[in-house]
């Protein structure tokens, strides 16, 4: 009489591997794993690359992304404003310790909007 709670199959335990599920779902991130690995690829920066450093690239980018966001969200209510410029992106960056050093010689591109 088998025992109620093992397993039967080749899983050993183990749950199988979703091969539906998308490698951005699967890392639960938002900037696409695939678009990563095709930039490293084109970008011929080693001659090998490992199946995790694009899931790692989008965590990074995603990171900073956010960071990014959130401190320009704060300067913009610092300064009574409901949107996010390029100004403040700028402001933010360039006044963080953190992002400061990343970002130091980085010039963030006013648009300026059309004459009528």
């Amino acid at each position: 009489m088998p025992k109620e709670n093992s397993r039967r199959g080749s899983s050993h335990g183990h749950q199988r591997r979703n091969r539906s599920c998308s490698r951005t779902t699967r890392a639960e991130l938002s900037f696409s794993v695939s678009h990563m690995e095709r930039l490293l690829r084109e970008g011929h920066y080693a001659q090998r690359l490992s199946s995790t450093a694009p899931v790692f690239m989008a965590a990074i980018i995603q990171y900073l992304a956010a960071k990014v966001l959130e401190l320009a969200g704060n300067e913009a209510h610092n300064s009574s404003r409901r949107r996010i410029t390029p100004e403040l992106v700028d402001l933010a960056v360039h006044n963080s310790a953190l992002l400061g050093g990343f970002f130091g010689t980085t010039t963030i591109s006013q648009v300026v909007p059309a004459r009528q």
